[in-house]
């Protein structure tokens, strides 16, 4: 609320229950959103339903003239604490300033008693015929790792949610452990659904929760779609005569895979069916794709350099 409840209800701290009562019953007459049309009036209202709900509980009361609202709401040490470590639950208004008016005057109709022309009220939240409206869902990031998403996982999820306690008015904050199972081949931005499991509310549907995939760089691999990318530095003499490449794989295989072409910047080398799983159909994979950093030599000698012009010189000799 962030305010002060005595003050809301324009009474001294010292004011018994039947002024906490009178003053509550003036002021929510006047602030009632169907008889006053101000702006600012149903914003008040909602105050002064959670004022009157606490200064007319003994304990809320107690707890709030000696704790103030941080301690009302937040939560104090029992009186035991010192032995058990316990707190007392922190109060949460359950947000329905109609139902505390409804309380408080027993009647589904307290203006009876100064019946106007205007329409008859309607209590419990909504008005009769409106529906309740879904709160927009909540995205939360699923970090994961490729290792996670080549084999496929089990991941539990802690959330700390609003639930309406059994009396439909009151409300606590309550955790839930929601368990999302995460299929072979999933790609990044792939979305999880778990529907209302947002806050509860008596006059809303809770939101749903979207968790989005986010995979996680990996330090030997880098994932384009269903392909892994595997990159490895050779020699310049390597790239020219040949040589083999052992990569380990996501499943714990070690491939020796031979290179007899001769290997330029922009050489790549495909290994059919050694990517990531299609999630769509886990007998089917992507592909390996190797990638080289040729190192070239940064200087060489006047001998070398005569060596090199033989070969190459041999080489057009071959092709011609």
């Amino acid at each position: 609320m962030g305010g002060d409840y005595y003050e809301t209800l324009e009474i001294n701290r010292s004011a018994t229950d039947a002024g906490i009562k009178q003053a509550f019953r003036r002021l929510a007459l006047k602030f009632h959103p169907s008889r006053n049309k101000e702006a600012g009036s149903a914003e008040k209202f909602l105050q002064l339903g959670e004022a009157y709900d606490v200064l007319s509980d003994l304990r809320k009361k107690a707890t709030y003239d000696k704790f103030g609202e941080e301690g009302l709401k937040g939560g104090i040490p029992t009186e035991f604490s010192s032995q058990t470590g316990a707190w007392s639950s922190a109060y949460v208004y359950h947000g329905n300033p109609e139902k505390t008016f409804r309380q408080f005057f027993g009647s589904d109709n307290p203006f009876a008693d100064f019946y106007t022309n205007e329409l008859p009220l309607q209590f419990g939240g909504l008005e009769a015929g409106v529906t309740k409206n879904q709160d927009p869902h909540i995205e939360r990031d699923l970090h994961l790792s490729l290792d996670d998403l080549f084999h496929g996982c089990s991941k539990k999820i802690k959330i700390s949610r609003r639930v309406m306690n059994q009396d439909g008015c009151t409300s606590s904050i309550k955790d839930k452990i929601l368990t999302v199972e995460v299929k072979a081949g999933w790609k990044e931005g792939t979305k999880i659904i778990f529907p209302k499991e947002g806050d509860q509310g008596p006059t809303n549907i809770p939101s749903d929760i979207v968790f989005i995939v986010r995979q996680k760089s990996h330090p030997v691999f880098v994932r384009q779609l269903n392909d892994l990318i595997y990159k490895t530095d050779i020699t310049l003499e390597m790239a020219l005569t040949g040589f083999s490449v052992d990569v380990e794989t996501l499943d714990g295989r070690l491939l020796n895979i031979p290179i007899n072409d001769i290997v330029h910047p922009t050489y790549k080398k495909v290994v059919t069916g050694e990517g990531m799983p299609l999630s769509q159909d886990l007998s089917q994979r992507g592909n390996l794709i190797l990638t080289f950093n040729i190192q070239f030599p940064v200087k060489l000698s006047a001998e070398r350099k005569q060596l090199i012009k033989q070969a190459l010189a041999n080489n057009k000799i071959l092709m011609t």
